[in-house]
């Protein structure tokens, strides 16, 4: 029956469906006439939100830094943070023990804007032991919540004289949850420090970083907890005290330096950990990174790389010239060394110990690191190029140039063919602008020219399996 129905009503259902798809056309074609931008406008909003970073992530925006100062010392530490502050973009502000002298008026748009300290006389008599300077250190925590608060996720402590590299610290707090309790911060290169202080304390010149809800949780405990530990001497300590007891604990990070050393740190720059370079203090106690410049000089012409690519900063890649058996080992942004031997990454990833410890007289072990000797043997001793100039040359890469700093004043090595390196008078390195991959791996390198007084690496991702030895 139910067959035989619709096969006898089937012309009229189909002319009754030809009809109404033909209304539907009609109204279609219709709609897109009176509204012809309304497809376009809607792949075009999709398409740019596409490169966008999803509205939570943090930015430059959600840190702010406090920089704790004086006055008689800013006249000449203020290129250190003028090196790297962004004017109107970096929220901050440097709290100075004195209002500033009439050189340093008026105030350099260059430089965070400043605050003068509360004045802690009652409470640093209260505690009727240390430095004054040691409580500033530690109140300032609560003034710069009460002095800017609206927005932040982290709360970054210095010194006047640290460096920070903002980029790379904003791709680091990324990857946390700034809801938490977090309280993040690096230890000294040096042993004895942390032994006399503590292992599990941030050293407060390379920066300690909290999170908002921590801040806002330690702030108000401030002055009690002052009090608390009143045999305390380091603001730093005193600080860890106060964390410690809301029950939060060290997060290290090895890209926080607050180089507790003496001399030369070129071995450390040159092999730094694979972690992205965060900041650097005691400039003041340090040699010129640069040896033809002046400290001040060096931190500027440190971020002219790091201004266009902090992600790479004194990374390293390492890779080989097989034929003269050579080993090209390069710590972006900073230097370029050559060993006329192959040599396993392995090795050269260990800092070559050109510093001295920050208490002179102290005994080994020296450091929290692994370290090289230095050695005349020409197999052994690299041929040193420092950071020159950056440049982009076209819409996907830069281009790092270093030079030699002086001869080594050593033959060639002679295990290895005799193939000397010193005619090389300059390197090029040249790199991807996009970021590398986060993928546990350093990135690899090639060498794309050799000849003459001029060699050229060329920097990539590893292939699955790269054995850099």
């Amino acid at each position: 029956m139910a067959s035989s129905i619709l096969k006898h009503s089937s012309p009229t259902i189909y002319t009754t469906l030809a009809g109404l798809a033909s209304i539907l056309i009609i109204f279609v074609i219709f709609s897109f006439l009176t509204q012809p931008n309304c497809l376009q406008t809607d792949i075009v909003h999709v398409r740019s939100r596409e490169p966008l970073l999803p509205p939570d992530t943090t930015n430059i925006s959600h840190l702010v830094f406090g920089l704790v100062g004086s006055t008689q010392a800013w006249h000449h530490r203020k290129s250190y943070i003028e090196s790297w502050w962004r004017p109107n973009i970096t929220r901050g502000y440097l709290y100075l023990d004195t209002t500033p002298t009439d050189d340093l008026l008026p105030w350099s748009q260059n430089s965070p804007p400043f605050r003068i300290s509360d004045n802690i006389t009652k409470l640093f008599l209260e505690r009727n032991n240390g430095e004054p300077v040691m409580v500033r250190l530690v109140h300032a925590v609560m003034e710069i919540f009460r002095d800017e608060k609206e927005g932040v996720r982290w709360y970054i402590m210095g010194d006047d004289d640290s460096i920070f590299f903002v980029d790379n610290l904003v791709d680091v707090l990324s990857k946390y949850d700034h809801t938490k309790y977090i309280y993040i911060g690096g230890h000294s290169e040096s042993i004895m420090p942390n032994e006399i202080l503590s292992y599990d304390m941030g050293f407060g010149g390379a920066g300690l970083i909290m999170s908002y809800p921590l801040v806002k949780m330690v702030q108000k405990n401030i002055e009690d907890c002052l009090r608390r530990y009143p045999k305390l001497n380091c603001a730093d300590q005193t600080l860890m005290s106060c964390v410690n007891d809301f029950g939060v604990a060290l997060t290290a990070h090895q890209g926080l330096h607050q180089l507790d050393l003496h001399g030369d740190v070129s071995g450390l720059l040159s092999s730094h950990p694979k972690a992205p370079l965060l900041s650097l203090h005691h400039f003041d106690q340090l040699d010129p990174i640069f040896p033809s410049m002046d400290r001040s000089e060096s931190a500027k012409h440190l971020m002219k790389a790091a201004n266009i690519d902090q992600s790479r900063m004194v990374q390293q890649t390492v890779c080989y010239d097989r034929q003269l058996n050579w080993t090209f080992s390069c710590s972006w942004g900073y230097s370029v060394h050559i060993y006329e031997k192959i040599i396993p990454r392995s090795i050269l990833k260990v800092p070559r110990e050109t510093f001295k410890p920050w208490i002179l007289d102290s005994k080994p072990p020296l450091f929290m690191f692994d370290t090289r000797p230095l050695s005349n043997d020409p197999c052994e001793t690299p041929h040193v190029f420092l950071f020159e100039s950056i440049k982009t040359i076209n819409a996907t890469e830069v281009i790092t140039s270093y030079v030699r700093v002086a001869s080594r004043g050593l033959p060639a090595c002679e295990l290895s063919g005799n193939h000397s390196a010193d005619l090389i008078s300059r390197i090029e390195v040249v790199s991807p602008m996009k970021k590398p991959t986060q993928d546990g791996k350093a990135e690899c390198s090639d060498i794309v020219e050799n000849k003459m007084e001029l060699a050229r690496l060329k920097l990539r991702e590893c292939m699955d399996d790269e054995l850099i030895a």
